[in-house]
C-alpha cells in the first residue's frame, strides 16, 4: 500500500449515502472503546456503537456524525461506515438535540411501517382462510 495523505470516506444509510469525501483522520467508537485510524492505519473492521463518529477533513474543518450502531471497513486508503441510522451535525453541542430529533422521527415511522405490515399479514392470514372454506 502506498502512502496517502487522506482517505476516502463514505457513510452509508440504508436509504441513502450520509457523507462521501475525504478525510485525514478518523475517530469513533466501538464496544471495546474509542479508536482512531490515519490514512496509512492497516485495513481495520469493527462495529460501531451508537455514538459521535468525527471526520477530520482536509481544508482542517471537522465533519460530526451521530450514528447508530453499524460497522466501519478500511481496506487500503478506502473507508466504508454503514449504520441503521445516523445525521450530520454542525457543533457537537448540539449534535445531542438533532439526533433526538431526527431519531424519535425514524422511531415514529418505523413503528407506522410495522404497523401496516401487521395489518397486511392480518388481512392475507384472513383471505387465506376464505379460501379454504367449503363452496356450498
Amino acid at each position: 500500500m502506498s502512502m496517502a495523505p487522506e482517505m476516502s470516506v463514505t457513510l452509508r444509510l440504508p436509504t441513502r449515502t450520509l457523507y462521501q469525501g475525504q478525510a485525514d483522520r478518523i475517530t469513533g467508537v466501538a464496544p471495546n472503546g474509542s479508536f482512531g485510524i490515519l490514512p496509512n492505519h492497516i485495513d481495520f473492521v469493527t462495529a460501531i456503537v451508537p455514538s459521535v463518529l468525527t471526520l477530520q477533513l482536509p481544508d482542517g474543518s471537522e465533519g460530526i456524525f451521530g450514528l447508530d450502531e453499524g460497522l466501519l471497513v478500511k481496506k487500503g486508503h478506502k473507508v466504508v461506515v454503514v449504520a441503521l441510522r445516523g445525521v450530520r451535525g454542525d457543533a457537537l453541542d448540539t449534535l445531542r438535540d438533532t439526533v433526538e430529533v431526527s431519531f424519535v422521527q425514524m422511531d415514529e415511522e418505523e413503528r407506522q411501517a410495522r404497523s401496516a405490515l401487521s395489518r397486511l399479514e392480518a388481512n392475507m392470514v384472513r383471505r387465506f382462510a376464505e379460501l379454504q372454506r367449503p363452496i356450498s
